[in-house]
Parts: C-alpha cells; structure tokens; sequence
C-alpha cells in the first residue's frame, strides 16, 4: 500500500514539475516577445504575475489569449518596430492573438501557421505587414476569425486558405493582393462574412460562391474583377450586404439574381460596365438601405413609386446611367436619391429633393445640351417632347467693374508701396461711395412715409415668383396672429400659412418702420441674381403696401438645424429623439454646398454672414436649405479694407457679426460653419448664434479634445445622444477637425470652403494615411467613403463576434494606431501654424 501512495506521489510530483517548467517556459517566452517588440516594463511588468499583464489572458496559468492592440513601446522599440514575434511559438495552447493597430513592419514567417494551429482569432489588420500571406495559414484548422486588413500585403491569395473549413470571418480588404479568388473559397461552408476589398485582385467572380449559403456579407469592391455575375450569387438567400462596385464587370444582371435575397440591405454595383435593365425585384426589396448602381450602362425607366423604396431610411444613387423617361411624383419614400446623368425628361417633380443635373430636364441649371438628349431618343426610337426640352442654366452675373478695378491694381503694383496704397484708398472709397449710393437708392414700390416718385429699379420679377395680394396674404395667416407666428427675426417675423389647396408656406412680414427697409431689397436682387437648390425657395410676394412688405417661401417640414437636432415626438414617449450621425453629416455636407457656390461660383463671391444653426433649413428629407439670405453681400471691397487695414497699422475690429463690416468676407462665413459643424458633433446647441464669453470659454475647452493625431480625445466631446461605431467615430472625429481649422483665430489660416465641402464627402481621407506603394493609385477618396460608411458597422459587428470567443478586446479592422500621422492635405490642406502647434500639444 506504502508503495502505491508512493508511485502516485512520484507521478503527481512528476505532473507539477513539468507544469511547473512549461509556466516557465511560458513565461520566459513572453519576457522574450517583450524585448523584441519593445514593450514598455510598465505593461508587461517582470517582478509581477505574466498573466496580470495588459492583454494577456490565462486560463489554469497557461497562456491562452494575448492582446497587443493599444499598447506602446519603449523609446527605443519605436525606433526598430518589426514583425518580431517568434516566442508565440512557444504558446501551444494560444487561441487568440490580436494585434491591430499595432505596427509589426515585415513579412510574416512561414512557420505561423504550423506552430500556432490553436488559433481561433487572429487580427494582424493595420500592423503595417508586408509580403505574401504565407501558405502555411492553412494549417489553423481550428480558426474561426481572420483580420489581414489594411496591411500592404501582396501577392495572390494562397488556395490554402480554402482548407479553413471553421473561419466565419475572412477579411483580407485594403491591401494590395493580386491574381485570382481562389476557387477553394467554396468549401468555407461556415463562412458568414468575406471581404476582399480594396486589393488589386483580377479574374472573375468564382461559381462557387453560390455555395457559399450562410454568407451575409460579400464585399468585392475596388478590385479589377472582370466577366459577368454568376447567376448562382442568387443562392446566397442569407446575405445582407453585398459589394461589387468599382471593378471591371460587364453584360447585364441575371434575372431572378436577388429574387431569393430578401434579407438583403446595401447593394453596391457601381462603377462597373454594366449594361441592360435593373432587375424589378432589385426596386422592391423589403430591407434594402442603400442601392448605389451609379456609373454603369443600366437603362430604361423607373418603375412606379409605390414599389421603390422602404422607408425614409433608404438611399438610392443611379447616377451616370442611360435611365430615361419622365419624372412624376417619383420616390416618395427615399431620403436620398441622386439621377444625375441620366436622360429624365419632362418637368422636374417639385416634391423630390434630389440631385438632377446633367438630365433632360425642363428649366433646371445644369442639364444636357438638347441636341444630346434628341440623338440619344432617336437612336432608341423613343419619342422626345422637345416642348419640354431643358432650358438654358442661368448663370450667376459678373461684375466686370470689379475685374477691371483688379487689372487696375495689378498694373499700378509696380510703381511701388506709396503708390499703390494710395491708388487702392482711392478704390476702396470710390466702391464704397456707389455701394452706399445703390443701396439708397434701390427700392421697389413708393418710398415709405414720403410723396416722391419711386425709383428705377434694375430688379426683374419675373424670376421672383407669384405676386400676391396683401388682403391674400392677411387670410392665409389669420391676420399675422400670434397663433401663426413661427418666430421673430432681424429681418422680419416669419408667419405660417396655408395657400388655397392646403399648400404650406412661410411669409416673413418686413415692417419698414422697425426693420433696415434695404434688407428686403437686397433679398429681392439676390434671388433676381443667383439660383441653387439648396436655397430656401421663394415662391413670391407681396410689396403693395408703403410701409409693410411680404415675402413668401416654400414651408420647411423640419424647420431648422436648431429645433430639428432634438425633436420630441409623441410616438417614442414625448422624449427628446436626437438626429443620426447619417444624418448629421448629410447637413453638413449640404451646408457646404450652398456655402461653397457662394463663394466660388458666383462671381463676384458671395457672403451669408449669419451663418448658424437657425439659418440652415430642412425639408422632409432632411435636406438642407439655406435660408436668412436678407444680410448676404458681396466680399469685393471689404478685403482692400483688411490689407490697408494692416499697412497703416490701424486696429483692426473683431468678427462682430452682422453690424461689422469685418464680417463680409468668406473667411467669416467659415468661422461661422465651424461653430455649427461643433454643434453637430457635440450637440450642444446655441454656439452658433452666439459670441458671448461663455461661448467663447466652451470653444477653448472643447477645441483643446480635437487633435488629428489621437481619435479617442474627440470621443470625451461627442453628444453623448450618438450611437456610433469605431468607423462613424471616425467621421466624427473628421468633422471635427475640419471644424477645429474653421475655427482658426486667424482668418487667412482658414480653409476655403470648396476644401471643406471635399473634407466632409470624403471624412475618412482626412484621418487616414493612404498607402501607394502598390503603384497604382488607390481610388479611396469618396468610394471608401461610401464603402466604410455602409460595410463598417458590419465590420464592427464581426469584430465584437470575435471578442465573445477570445475573450479579449477587439478593435474595429478599420482602425489605425493612434501614433500614425492621419491628415490628409490631398483632401483637406490644413493651415501650416495649426499643424505646428499641434506637435507642440503632443510633444
């Protein structure tokens, strides 16, 4: 008996011992992965427990996960990083190794795969890795999610990975892998989620993706794939988001293609040579979000309204196709629908805030000359109503004074400082003179209070809508009661009313007695002068009286930026529902539309100069319409003023608003945008119409979260009302940098408008490092906009998936170490001081 409680002790002691050296073992290979990484002592600590470490995970004092995403090196590791991780071999019970966003330069090892067979989890996306994917990462027979994204991998994909029969998560996107989809993709029967995008992958579509049954996610898009869609796609019954935009495919769309695809909700097909008609059940999908098949050869006509769309939630781009016929009351039910470049006839439906250029259409800027839309009817043998042809685009007027005035300074630049300052003196007054003296003499209708004759006047109202009558206009609006006042303004009150027909309308009743009798005038030349969409329409007015004038504009469903961000509604409780990010940057972006024809379509430019959140007005779709449009000037003259300002070294008076003529100039425009780009991304409201102290206090704190060099600071300032994932964050983080450079205390250092409306289509680009070493020029600008906005959040999905069986923290594919440079001045040139000083805060 003695002796079996021995031999038992003998094992046991045995069992501890080689325990006890693969602890060991374990641990000595860490210290190692800590020096050839560089790892500071202060994570990765010697004196204490290896798995009390940051990021590493035990289970029975063996090593099983470890998690390098956030962490930092040493000094001296920043300046060697590399893919240094030869220890993990060592770790035979590792199932989870995640690295993203931690830079590890070079190639990865051909031993990988055959020593690291445990793994469940891998995320090498954003490391900075190079060369091939070697072919023994078909040896990891137990892993279920793969993240290679975002690396400069090249090479082809090794069919090897085919042998992956658990991975669900396959995304070997933005990286530069060439060659063929392997055809062995077909056996991931577990498959849920591939994304190959953003490589340079040729060859076509494999057959045997229609294998392929719990696939919900196929992202194809911004290869060089060729051929035809496979019919077969057509099994996937589960996929919900399917990409195949901005390759090289050809010939039409199989019929029946999306018949069993009712789950599906984006559907990416643009920039492709398709051709022939959109299949109907494409029209009618029950979940579909977004259909983007711009840039194709699809044709034909619209199906009827009722069958389109789901809901205000959809998004539809059909842009630069051959689709043709009219357009009657058409999308309803869309939030966003761009048909520019496509041959619509007809009149334009007045209830469909859309993009429409470049069309056939009646009386809107912008269309195709007629011959174009004749040949292109008669080659169908369509009929064309060149009754309903489209009418010349007006253009904004020039003003060749100014031009001359220009010339003139630029001849007389050499004959030196006196010279030249006095010729500009004699300018500025002179401009100053007949701007005042046009200003009182322009008037419509009889001076008030006063018998002489009116004066002539330049304006025509021919293009300034219906003239109604006053006794109308005192019906519509109950006698301008109380009841139907909307709110009091500068320029006038603003009424609601109702025309005969129910028709919805805003009336602003400018009394001359109380308010600057000019402003209306003004008003009146500007809408005479310039037309866009995104300003407020003006459907007419009403002057017969002396003392009292009306103008009447198209009612805004939404009213504006500043009561729509927070609405109550009785249908969620009576409690405050806050606006989407989707939604937020679609305002910004409309914003900086109309602001950016302002200023660099007309001619001369032109200034708002009451820029804020109550001025940026909304229609049923969210729309953006410009409005208090009654203090808007020319810059011309007050920029002389500025330069002489500084040579005679005279004080030079703040951005005082709309008293000040500091405040006529495109530069305050932006400084105005900045602050409501800031109420967006924080929500809080009231910035943008105020200059006070307090304002200014909340501006200095704030601004010191933004940095283009770290995301998380910007996460402490985001409205709190946002729910938004690791790829919207990044939208948001770019707002609010383009806002922070708006914001610039020197007027000079801030951004034109035009680069502000390219920030804020393409945010990504502003915080992300493009990489060409690939050669080819990565067309990431707007298209991965697109594609991060609408295939991000499912990254960020899979992600956390992941995380439930690693049981470590995921960080989003998309992500990038927060230490990277991620300004783009392609996209978004940034004033030089600001960027100093930002390397300053970080230092």
């Amino acid at each position: 008996m003695e002796r079996v409680e021995l031999k038992v002790y003998l094992i046991l002691l045995l069992i501890n011992s080689v325990a006890t050296q693969q602890d060991s073992l374990e641990r000595f290979a860490l210290l190692e992965l800590r020096s050839s990484l560089g790892l500071r002592a202060r994570d990765w600590p010697r004196k204490a427990d290896s798995c009390s470490w940051t990021g590493v995970q035990c289970q029975n004092g063996r090593v099983v996960g470890i998690n390098l995403s956030g962490l930092t090196r040493t000094r001296v590791g920043r300046l060697n990083p590399r893919f240094a991780v030869d220890s993990l071999a060592n770790l035979t019970l590792l199932t989870t190794f995640n690295s993203s966003g931690f830079s590890l330069p070079g190639s990865i090892p051909d031993w990988f795969g055959q020593r690291l067979n445990a793994l469940q989890v891998l995320d090498l996306s954003s490391c900075s890795i190079t060369g091939p994917i070697p072919l023994s990462f078909g040896d990891m027979s137990r892993l279920n999610y793969l993240y290679l994204s975002d690396n400069s991998l090249s090479g082809s994909i090794p069919s090897s990975l085919g042998q992956l029969l658990s991975v669900s998560v396959l995304d070997l996107s933005q990286n530069s892998l060439t060659g063929s989809i392997p055809s062995s993709f077909s056996a991931l029967g577990n498959l849920s989620s591939l994304d190959l995008s953003f490589n340079l992958l040729s060859g076509s579509i494999p057959i045997g993706f229609g294998l392929l049954s719990g696939l919900q996610l196929l992202n194809l898009e911004n290869n060089s794939l060729t051929g035809s869609v496979p019919v077969q796609l057509g099994n996937l019954s589960r996929l919900i988001k399917l990409g195949l935009g901005h390759n090289g495919l050809t010939g039409s769309l199989p019929n029946g293609l999306f018949s069993n695809m009712t789950r599906l909700e984006y559907v990416a097909l643009s920039w492709n040579s398709f051709d022939g008609n959109l299949p109907d059940e494409l029209w009618s999908m029950p979940q579909l979000r977004l259909l983007d098949v711009s840039g194709n050869n699809f044709t034909g006509v619209l199906p009827n309204a009722s069958s389109l769309g789901n809901g205000t939630s959809t998004v539809f781009n059909l842009s630069n196709n051959m689709f043709f016929g009219t357009l009657t009351s058409l999308l309803p039910n869309i939030r966003f629908v761009d048909l520019s470049n496509n041959y619509f006839q007809g009149p334009a439906p007045s209830n469909l805030g859309t993009n429409l250029a470049g069309n056939c259409l009646r009386s809107l800027p912008s269309q195709r000359n007629l011959q174009d839309c004749e040949l292109f009817y008669s080659r169908r043998g369509l009929s064309f109503d060149k009754d309903i042809a489209p009418d010349s685009a007006p253009r904004p007027a020039s003003n060749s004074k100014k031009r001359v005035t220009y010339v003139m300074i630029g001849l007389f630049g050499g004959l030196g400082f006196i010279v030249l300052l006095v010729v500009v003196l004699l300018m500025l007054l002179k401009s100053r003179d007949k701007r005042n003296r046009d200003q009182r003499t322009a008037s419509i209708g009889p001076v008030p209070g006063g018998s002489s004759p009116p004066p002539k006047t330049s304006i025509s109202f021919s293009g300034l809508g219906h003239s109604f009558s006053y006794e109308q206009m005192h019906q519509v609006t109950s006698g301008f009661s109380d009841t139907n006042l909307i709110k009091q303004g500068r320029s006038g009150d603003l009424f609601h009313g109702k025309l005969e027909g129910g028709f919805p309308v805003v009336i602003k009743r400018v009394d001359l007695s109380s308010c600057n009798k000019e402003n209306y005038v003004l008003e009146l030349e500007f809408f005479s002068k310039v037309s866009h969409t995104r300003l407020v329409p003006l459907l007419g007015h009403c002057l017969e009286h002396n003392n009292e004038k009306l103008l009447v504009y198209k009612y805004m469903p939404n009213g504006d930026l500043s009561n729509s961000l927070y609405r109550v509604t009785k249908s969620e409780g009576d409690s405050p529902q806050s606006l989407d990010w989707i939604t937020r940057l679609k305002i910004a972006i409309g914003a900086a539309e109309v602001l950016s024809y302002l200023h660099h379509e007309c001619i001369p430019p032109l200034v708002h100069r009451d820029i804020q959140a109550s001025s940026i007005l909304l229609d049923d779709k969210y729309e953006v319409r410009l409005g208090s449009l009654s203090e808007v000037c020319e810059q011309g003259g007050d920029n002389h003023q500025n330069v002489i300002t500084r040579l005679l070294r005279m004080p030079q008076t703040s951005e005082q608003g709309l008293s000040g003529s500091s405040s006529a100039t495109c530069a305050y425009d932006v400084y105005c945008f900045g602050k409501v780009l800031l109420e967006l991304v924080t929500g809080n409201l009231g910035i943008s119409n105020s200059d006070d102290v307090t304002t200014k206090q909340w501006l200095e704190q704030t601004l010191q979260y933004i940095s283009i060099y770290d995301k998380d600071m910007v996460a402490k300032i985001v409205d709190q009302s946002l729910i938004v994932d690791e790829d919207l964050l990044e939208e948001v983080w770019a707002m609010a940098i383009v806002a922070k450079s708006c914001l610039n205390p020197k007027p000079s250092r801030r951004p034109l408008m035009r680069h502000i409306l390219r920030a804020l289509e393409n945010p990504l680009k502003v915080v992300r490092e493009e990489s060409h070493s690939s050669g080819r020029l990565r067309t990431t600008s707007s298209r991965r906009s697109w594609s991060a906005a609408f295939f991000g959040s499912w990254r960020h999905s899979s992600s956390e998936a992941a995380n439930g069986i690693g049981q470590t923290s995921q960080v989003s594919v998309n992500e990038l170490s927060s230490s990277r440079k991620r300004f783009s001045n392609e996209i978004f040139p940034e004033p030089v001081d600001m960027q100093a000083t930002e390397r300053q805060d970080e230092s």
